[in-house]
């Protein structure tokens, strides 16, 4: 597969969408980035910025379900929209999988930033992480 990304699948009224990369780590980088591709143009969004964010899960779904919950949290709190995000480490720690990231980006200034859609929640109706032969693939769905 190469480069690791995100494509959006067809589903009614939701974001569908697969991420991937050829580790768990870009993949979940790449599942962040499309979260927000759904709510602004990512290109527009400067990494002034810096946050750190933990997640955790007691598997793979549950651990992507907690990381994007994290971030539409800070979206829906702050205002804050990524541009750049860095999955430092995915692992096992005391039977959970947890996630350590940083991201990158500014507080949403209407003025800069195009508002496309807003997201109401993560879901984990259809929500698949596994690996294959081409990498490591995420599926999941926003309940828009």
């Amino acid at each position: 597969m190469g480069m690791g990304g995100f494509r959006f699948l067809e589903h009614s009224a939701d974001a569908y969408i697969e991420a991937y990369g050829g580790s768990y780590e870009e993949c979940y980088e790449n599942a962040g980035l499309a979260l927000y591709e759904v709510i602004t143009d990512t290109s527009l969004i400067e990494p002034r910025d810096e946050r750190i964010i933990e997640a955790e899960g007691e598997d793979l779904e549950a651990l992507l379900y907690d990381w994007l919950e994290k971030l539409l949290i800070m979206v829906d709190i702050d205002g804050f929209l990524a541009s750049k995000i860095d999955v430092e480490y995915i692992g096992m720690e005391d039977d959970m999988y947890k996630l350590r990231a940083r991201i990158l980006g500014e507080v949403y200034d209407p003025r800069r930033h195009i508002s496309k859609t807003s997201i109401k929640a993560v879901t984990y109706h259809q929500m698949k992480v596994y690996k294959d032969e081409e990498g490591v693939k995420a599926r999941f769905i926003l309940d828009l």
